[in-house]
């Protein structure tokens, strides 16, 4: 289970304290969007994970399925169980992600570390009660890490309405951001409201 410790240094402790986005309207718009880069970044970490527990998740059901109807070893079908779901439909609030996950190994780590005892190289080894236990604790990892993804996301859409809102009202201009992106001056005569 993805806990959060309420006063942690870790990026999801910070992102999902209830006062993460406390005042954002009165910060400078460059620390709105540094809020929202390191919130977007764990996103993208927890997305990472979920893909990881889905390919097992994925797996093990795959071999759940064979072992009730016949059929050939999960390892030959491997390409085809991992592929079904990378090109299955859409759900949630999936985003197109800018960025690479940040704690790639720690994530593998944590998901081989749910379940140590189960070798997914050959699945149709497991007994069916090693099986059915790797597939609850899975599922039960996924469904954890996903509504932590959706209090994330919830935190990125704040601080994504607050930068537009800018945007939209005028504090913000497109100009200033271009401009600082390339180290550029901003327009000196330009006030701000």
């Amino acid at each position: 289970m993805i806990e959060v410790r309420p006063g942690g240094r870790r990026r999801i402790d910070r992102v999902l304290a209830p006062d993460y986005t406390d005042g954002i309207e009165r910060l400078p718009l460059a620390a709105v969007r540094a809020l929202r880069d390191e919130a977007a970044q764990e996103e993208t970490d927890l997305s990472y994970l979920r893909r990881l527990l889905h390919a097992r998740i994925d797996i093990l059901r795959a071999e759940r399925q064979r072992r009730a109807e016949g059929g050939s070893a999960v390892v030959d079908q491997l390409a085809t169980i991992l592929a079904s779901n990378a090109v299955g439909p859409a759900t949630g609030r999936g985003r197109y992600q800018i960025q690479e996950p940040s704690r790639a190994d720690a994530h593998q780590r944590h998901v081989e570390a749910l379940v140590a005892d189960v070798d997914l190289s050959d699945v149709g080894a497991l007994s069916d009660g090693k099986l059915d236990l790797a597939l609850r604790t899975f599922v039960s990892e996924e469904a954890s890490v996903s509504g932590r993804r959706r209090e994330v996301q919830a935190v990125v859409d704040r601080l994504n309405a607050e930068i537009a809102d800018r945007y939209q009202n005028g504090s913000a201009s497109v100009d200033e951001l271009l401009a600082a992106e390339r180290g550029w001056p901003t327009n000196p005569g330009r006030t701000k409201s």
